[in-house]
């Protein structure tokens, strides 16, 4: 009977190999084809425990975990399992896991996530993998930082087809879903034919077995008028838009209100779901269209006014990239919203009324003066100049429509020159459809002279809208010249877009030299510095990047 289990166990441990995803490893007896770079740190595989980690215990800076070659036509989703384990609480370079993208034919490895948050227990990472017709590796590096005792683990990878905000509830991680902790109310697993599970229906959607799992919401300990329980979805890291279908049951007693909300990173809720029917004794199919062109999580929320309301179950969360309702019109293109006014004004435009406020020009560059941001040799917008200076003038740019209900980045370069009192000389505004003043976002305080300076702006609106940039002249003795270059807008906050991945190679040398290194450091070597070349007339005032960087 010892020898039936055993095969049985073995014949088990075999099936489950096989189902494995190309990618994928548990680490129980191998490392499934992952390899270690034997130039940094070894990794060590523990069998028994189900781990491969990489600690302080020897000297060196890091470690390096590479997949074997991977290929895969259709959009999946890598689910790594992991902790971090520091003794010091805050560190200037704190021990670190980050997952890497290395395509075939490719001169960079692509930073895909990264994480430095230690932690007592094993935590979930979801990493949308976009499709692609390329060969790859899957590029593990623990850098180990400054601590004097650190230790990296990996217990999971798991690689699936679709996306990350999929689930059907069936294993035990839950797609990297949490609930929202409530001292009364809360979302539990159901199913599984538990004896003591608190299974409130006799069968799950996926398997329509007693041997299924789904997630459930009850009633029974409501405490509070209003209770409310959120299960959420995990951050998604591509930009998708499509339709999000799900399936839910509700039996209510008294009103239940069971909601679907977006969230972005800012934490601004939008409503994209609401029940409208007081009972479904079956599994009912939902279909929203969705749209997540930035950072978002999706929130299951289901709030209670009584402990007899009843109860909510929700399965099989899935997502397909064609939107369930016909989509008229074609969606909002932000790359429309900007302008490098090289060849004219974009979608950007005057009102006549107004008066010419903002020509378009291009100076020729010296030790003295700037060129355009764009290239140096280009077109930029100039406000106030000699044919349209006088007292208390005011020059007016419109730009584009914007759809309400999105968060925005504006970026743009100014440079100011000739000034006595700088604050208030460039504003933005905000203008509703109609051209009616809704709100003064940004205006400049002070900036240094002659420097093109980068601002940057995050705002949502719930109409449509257009950006103004207002120029102002306040006296004809205080009246200098107002540039503009560069207009740039993005999707989602500003905060957001920083945190964005840039592309491998790219480096604005903000927080350090990025992937670039030298040699060896003499007196032709480089340096990272702020502000002016330390020589007169011998290159810029400012950096390239924001002017003050």
């Amino acid at each position: 009977a010892v020898t039936g289990a055993r095969f049985v166990l073995a014949a088990l441990r075999l099936a489950g190999a096989a189902l494995r995803s190309p990618g994928s490893c548990s680490f129980e007896d191998s490392a499934c084809g992952y390899q270690w770079d034997y130039a940094h740190l070894p990794w060590t595989l523990h069998g028994e425990g189900h781990y491969i980690s990489v600690d302080t215990s020897y000297e060196g800076e890091k470690a390096v975990l590479y997949s074997p070659d991977l290929y895969s036509e259709e959009w999946s989703c890598v689910r790594l399992i992991y902790q971090i384990a520091t003794t010091s609480e805050t560190s200037p370079d704190p021990t670190r896991l980050s997952l890497y993208l290395r395509q075939e034919g490719e001169s960079f490895d692509r930073l895909l996530w990264s994480a430095k948050e230690p932690s007592d227990s094993w935590l979930i990472a979801s990493i949308d993998l976009m499709n692609s017709t390329k060969k790859y590796k899957l590029v593990l590096e623990g850098e180990m930082g400054q601590d004097k005792s650190s230790s990296i683990a990996v217990f999971e990878i798991k690689i699936t087809p679709g996306y990350c905000i999929e689930c059907d509830f069936e294993e035990n991680h839950l797609c990297g879903f949490v609930n929202h902790w409530n001292p009364n109310v809360n979302w539990f697993v159901g199913g599984g034919n538990i004896r003591n599970s608190q299974s409130i229906l006799p069968k799950d959607h996926t398997l329509n077995s007693a041997l299924g799992h789904y997630m459930y919401v009850d009633s029974v300990y409501v405490k509070h008028f209003q209770e409310v329980a959120q299960l959420i979805s995990p951050k998604t890291t591509a930009p998708i838009s499509g339709c999000l279908s799900f399936y839910y049951q509700l039996k209510q007693e008294s009103s239940i209100v069971f909601t679907v909300y977006l969230r972005d990173m800012s934490g601004f809720y939008e409503e994209i779901w609401k029940t409208d029917t007081a009972l479904s004794v079956d599994w009912a199919l939902a279909e929203v269209d969705f749209n997540a062109p930035y950072p978002m999580e999706v929130i299951f929320e289901v709030a209670f006014n009584s402990a007899k309301g009843g109860y909510v179950a929700l399965d099989d969360i899935a997502f397909s990239p064609v939107y369930c309702t016909n989509q008229t019109g074609t969606p909002f293109n932000p790359a429309n919203a900007g302008c490098n006014f090289e060849e004219d004004l974009c979608n950007f435009y005057q009102d006549h009324k107004d008066g010419p406020g903002w020509s378009r020009v291009k100076v020729k560059r010296n030790v003295y003066r700037t060129g355009d941001h764009t290239t140096g040799f280009g077109y930029y917008l100039l406000a106030n100049t000699k044919f349209t200076s006088q007292p208390g003038y005011i020059g007016r740019l419109y730009g584009p429509t914007l759809p309400g209900n999105l968060q925005f980045c504006l970026r743009f370069y100014y440079a100011l020159y000739g000034f006595f009192k700088m604050s208030g000389t460039l504003a933005v505004y905000i203008f509703e459809e109609n051209h009616v003043v809704q709100e003064k976002i940004w205006s400049v305080l002070d900036s240094p002279r002659g420097v093109w300076t980068q601002a940057e702006i995050s705002f949502k609106k719930p109409m449509p809208c257009k950006v103004v940039f207002v120029s102002w002249c306040k006296s004809f003795w205080d009246c200098g010249l107002v540039a503009l270059d560069d207009v740039s807008l993005s999707l989602g906050s500003c905060q957001a877009a920083d945190l964005l991945l840039h592309s491998p190679g790219e480096c604005t040398f903000e927080k350090d030299e990025c992937v670039f290194t030298q040699k060896k450091r003499g007196r032709g070597s480089w340096h990272r510095r702020r502000g002016p070349t330390p020589t007169s007339y011998t290159g810029p005032k400012g950096d390239h990047t924001t002017g003050v960087g």
